[in-house]
C-alpha cells in the first residue's frame, strides 16, 4: 500500500502561528523532488504543540496541496483514545489515505491496553491505520505478538518502526507476513531495515534531502546495490546530524539553511546550539546540499 521515501513533514511557523504559505510551498517541493508519501502532524511536525484546530488545518492543507498525487498519511495519534478517534475521524473526512497512530505516551499502557486502544480506533473509524512504535518517546514498546494480534483486525495495515531493533522487521515479517507494510522510522537504519523485510521509510532527513532519499529507495527497488551504498554513505552523516539535538530542532535549522522556512519552533523545542548548527551545516555541505 505504501512504499519508498516518505517525509515526516515539518510544520513551518511564523511569529508563533502556522505559516500556511511556507507549508504549501514545502509540500509541493517534496512532491517535485520525488517523495512518495507525506505525513503531516507527526513528531517532526511538532504535533504535541499544535492545538486541535491547527492540527486539523495542517492535515487539510496537506491533502489539498497533494491533490491525490501521493498518499497523505495523517498523524492522528494521542495518549487519549477518544482524542485519537476524533483526529482519525477528521483525517478520514478530509481525505487522508491512512492515519499514523503513535503508541500512547506517558500513560504506559500494558500490551492489552495497547491492543484495546488500536481496536477502539479501527472500530470507530473506517480508515487504514499504521501503528507508530517509538519506545524512545512513548516509553512503551509494542511487542511483535501484540502487533500480530492487531494485524488480524481490519484496517491495521502496517507499522512505522522506530525501535532501531534490526531484528524486528524480520520477526514481524515472520509473525504477520509480507502484506503487512513495514516502514522504518529511523533514517540511519534504512538499508538493513529494507533487507529485513521493510518497504520504505517515514523520514526526517527527507525534509531537506528528498531527492537523495527517494533515489536510495528507487535504487533498492532496481536492485542497484552499488548506488544504494553510495547514497547511504552520503546520507549517514546527515541522518546523524538531524538528531544531534531533539528533533525537529536540527531539521528545522537545516530547512532554514536551504530557504524552506525560518527555522522557528515551539517551546519546549528551542533553537539548537551553535555547536549543533555547525554540525548540521557540515553534514549538509558533505551531502552536497550546501556549498
Amino acid at each position: 500500500m505504501f512504499q519508498g521515501s516518505m517525509t515526516a513533514l515539518i510544520t513551518p511557523f511564523k511569529d508563533g502561528r502556522v505559516d500556511e504559505d511556507a507549508f504549501r510551498s514545502f509540500v509541493e517541493w517534496q512532491i517535485e523532488e520525488g517523495t512518495e508519501g507525506v505525513i503531516p502532524c507527526g513528531t517532526t511536525g511538532e504535533s504535541p504543540t499544535l492545538n486541535h484546530k491547527e492540527h486539523m488545518r495542517v492535515t487539510e492543507l496537506c491533502i489539498e496541496v497533494v491533490d491525490g498525487r501521493v498518499p497523505v498519511i495523517a498523524g492522528t495519534g494521542s495518549n487519549s483514545t477518544a482524542e485519537a478517534i476524533e483526529l482519525t475521524r477528521h483525517a478520514k473526512d478530509a481525505g487522508a489515505a491512512a492515519g499514523l497512530v503513535v503508541t500512547p505516551y506517558y500513560n504506559k499502557p500494558t500490551q492489552e491496553g495497547l491492543y484495546r486502544h488500536y481496536k477502539a480506533i479501527v472500530d470507530a473509524v473506517d480508515l487504514p491505520i499504521l501503528i507508530y512504535n517509538i519506545p524512545g518517546r512513548s516509553i512503551v514498546d509494542m511487542s511483535v505478538d501484540t502487533m500480530a494480534r492487531l494485524a488480524k483486525l481490519p484496517n491495521i495495515v502496517g507499522v512505522k518502526d522506530a525501535t532501531s531493533d534490526l531484528a524486528r522487521p524480520m520477526l514481524t515479517r515472520l509473525a504477520i507476513g509480507t502484506d503487512f507494510c513495514q516502514l522504518s522510522g529511523e533514517d540511519a537504519t534504512i538499508v538493513p531495515f529494507l533487507a529485513g523485510g521493510g518497504v520504505g521509510c517515514i523520514s526526517v532527513t527527507a525534509n531537506i534531502a528528498p531527492r537523495m532519499c527517494a533515489s536510495l529507495h528507487q535504487s533498492w527497488r532496481d536492485g542497484d546495490m552499488a548506488a544504494v551504498m553510495e547514497m547511504q554513505d552520503r546520507l549517514i552523516p546527515l541522518h546523524m546530524a538531524m538528531f544531534c539535538e531533539s528533533s525537529p530542532g536540527p531539521v528545522k535549522h537545516a530547512a532554514q539553511l536551504i530557504g524552506k522556512c525560518n527555522g522557528e519552533t515551539r517551546l519546549p523545542i528551542c533553537d539548537i546550539t551553535e555547536t549543533s548548527k555547525a554540525t548540521v551545516k557540515k553534514a549538509m555541505v558533505g551531502a552536497g546540499l550546501l556549498n
